[in-house]
């Protein structure tokens, strides 16, 4: 009890420094400290704020380290692993502890002796940590501060922990102990402890691991319910069956379009409510571009092992520094290519050309009950194969089309996004809030809503008509480096450079799944046509799959060698493409891995045993010097990629 009153009459004192009088009141009443002195020893005040308490000899440390290393080694292997998790976490505190106690040399012995050892995907957070070699330099260091303010999370089974206690009570290892208490958070689990490939599935990440709690809350990962087309295609048949030439066109049509339209409106038991979430009403011509999908779709190719999509690479040459992103039209008719220059150029896939929207006193003159009313408010003599955006002041890292194609934006080094008319090729808004560059923007599947992720590690959800963010989802320790819609619009998923997935409620605003297993950071999301799995791809030449169902990882596929930048599933859904700086696209058997899992029991204490990717490798297609910037599946099933010509 003397401790804690203690530590409350440290508190007391700095509220009274900062003239807190009301929470000082509170304080003293709460904590019975009504006959207490009003001065309080400088020296407790800063013992009780310190981050890192002393431990008296600097000299131990090193020894400590030591025994522990070897108590792991020596452990029974059913427990090692586990047990291992340990070491990075309280070798990276007691390296901070000195640092902050002013014992520069035997920090940096420490760091020397043990920094090597430790797993090959912590070297580069070291190498960070290694550059603080003085107290002064802590202080608004986000590493420093990131391990300072959050505990370090292992999951780990009761039995491991209470071996790892009772080494700690025997050996009395007071500085270790302080770590432990302070540090780490144990998420504990009953049963058998995990095996090597089971620990190192999920480790990885800044912080350690997720909480199991973490991944509790329900997730609505199912579809909405698609409107009833029925009614708007009647019209388009009957119009056929004034075609001379094809006069029982309709006939072949429409046992095709039936059984696809009722498919459609089957309601998913997993489907969040429509009114969840505030989506836009459907426009005419909304509902008639969803009646071309659909008759697109009737002709699309189904594919698998045996029917692979036929790939079409746009390479883009002489521009293999200027480059920076590249992105593809829903309905495959544009193009937009982002530059280092700050420009914009968007290009027409289709013979149809750009035009532009007639001046306003031509306008006037237009019927507007016309049903062409929008080809005729366009100027043929402004057609261009290819256009050019100006207006950014720094890099431009992502643009993304809306669905109707009107619209496009994107975002910028110059940490603002921009919205551009492809009616009138100009600047409508430009949407300031993130304080640092911006690195990804994607457009929500029902339009309106648009998310974007930062340098600031925040992303934000925002609404086309507004300036500012609806929500800003903050959780990530470093930058969000890509973000994706969930095919519901009711979820948004982040990849960071803190290692880590997370899936955020657009409506509550809060994160419902936190995912750990990379080891680089991630730069490439896409979720299944079902909605209920996600693909990741990251800077340790890996792709992921997580089920949303309980956030578990249940794939990774390791055959690239190099950063994985695009992914891009299939529009039936049975084939994952997967895009990378090693010049190569892979393709996936999704639908394999589908069955694979269905009849699979999930412990969710201990994570499911993490498929290996060889089973589920179709094909590897090599480019000759391009990296892959974008990849894209049309609405008939084939495979659009993009790429810069790299000739050094």
């Amino acid at each position: 009890m003397a401790t804690s009153k203690s530590d409350l009459l440290a508190v007391l004192q700095v509220l009274r420094k900062h003239n807190l009088k009301g929470t000082e009141e509170l304080l003293r009443r709460e904590g019975q400290l009504t006959d207490v002195p009003d001065t309080v020893p400088g020296d407790d005040v800063s013992s009780v704020l310190a981050a890192y308490k002393s431990e008296g000899d600097p000299e131990i440390y090193e020894n400590v380290y030591m025994e522990l290393r070897n108590f792991v080694a020596e452990s029974l292997d059913i427990y090692k692993h586990e047990l291992a998790m340990i070491l990075y976490p309280v070798f990276v505190h007691m390296y901070l502890e000195l640092v902050y106690n002013d014992h520069e040399q035997q920090a940096k012995r420490l760091m020397e002796k043990f920094s090597p050892e430790q797993e090959y995907y912590y070297q580069d957070d070291l190498r960070r940590l290694a550059q603080v070699t003085k107290r002064d330099q802590m202080s608004g260091n986000d590493l420093t501060d990131t391990f300072k303010s959050n505990e370090f999370i292992i999951r780990i089974s009761r039995d491991t922990l209470s071996l790892l206690k009772r080494h700690l009570q025997e050996k009395k290892q007071s500085v270790i102990m302080n770590i432990v208490n302070e540090h780490l958070y144990f998420d504990l689990y009953e049963g058998v402890a995990r095996n090597k490939t089971q620990c190192d599935a999920t480790a990885g990440a800044l912080t350690g691991e997720a909480k199991r709690q973490d991944n509790k809350i329900k997730v609505y990962y199912g579809l909405l319910k698609e409107p009833d087309f029925q009614s708007l295609t009647a019209p388009p048949e009957e119009d056929d069956d004034l075609d001379p030439d094809a006069p029982d066109k309709p006939k072949k049509k429409k046992p095709k379009k039936d059984p696809l339209l009722s498919k459609k409106s089957k309601s998913d038991p997993n489907a969040p409510p429509l009114d969840r979430m505030p989506l836009p009403e459907l426009r005419d011509i909304d509902k008639l571009e969803k009646i071309k999908a659909l008759r697109e779709a009737s002709k699309r190719v189904n594919l698998g092992p045996d029917s692979l999509p036929s790939v079409c690479f746009y390479t883009l040459l002489n521009s293999a520094h200027s480059v920076t992103c590249a992105e593809i039209a829903e309905d495959s008719s544009l193009l937009a290519v982002g530059f280092a220059e700050s420009i914009i150029r968007v290009w027409s896939l289709t013979p149809a050309k750009l035009r532009e929207m007639k001046p306003a006193d031509q306008l006037k003159e237009i019927d507007r009950d016309a049903d062409d009313v929008l080809v005729r408010m366009m100027d043929d003599r402004t057609a261009e194969t290819c256009r050019t955006f100006h207006g950014h002041s720094g890099p431009v890292y992502r643009c993304a089309f809306s669905l109707d194609r009107s619209m496009m934006l994107s975002c910028s080094e110059d940490s603002s996004i921009r919205l551009w008319s492809l009616h009138t090729w100009t600047c409508v808004v430009v949407y300031k809030g993130h304080q640092f560059p911006v690195w990804d923007v994607r457009f929500s599947p029902h339009g309106h809503y648009f998310v974007t992720g930062s340098n600031d590690k925040t992303a934000r959800l925002w609404a086309t008509d507004s300036h500012q963010p609806m929500r800003i989802f903050i959780g990530h320790l470093a930058d969000v480096d890509c973000v994706q819609f969930h095919p519901n619009s009711n979820y948004i998923a982040t990849g960071s450079s803190d290692r880590t997935v997370r899936l955020w409620d657009c409506v509550s605003g809060n994160h419902v799944r936190l995912m750990t297993g990379h080891k680089g950071p991630i730069y490439a999301l896409a979720f299944s046509t079902c909605g209920r799995f996600l693909a990741s791809g990251a800077a340790d030449s890996k792709v992921h799959i997580w089920d949303l169902a309980h956030g578990h990882l249940i794939a990774a596929f390791g055959m690239h060698t190099s950063t994985v930048h695009s992914l891009c599933f299939s529009r039936d859904g049975t084939i994952l493409a997967s895009g990378s700086l090693d010049c190569t696209l892979k393709l996936w058997d999704f639908t394999k891995l589908c069955e694979d899992i269905s009849g699979e029991n999930v412990n969710v204490s201990h994570n499911p045993d993490v498929r290996d990717g060889e089973p589920y490798l179709l094909r590897s297609f090599p480019t000759k010097s391009s990296p892959f910037l974008a990849l894209h599946f049309t609405r008939r099933n084939l495979l659009l990629a993009v790429g810069m010509y790299d000739s050094g």
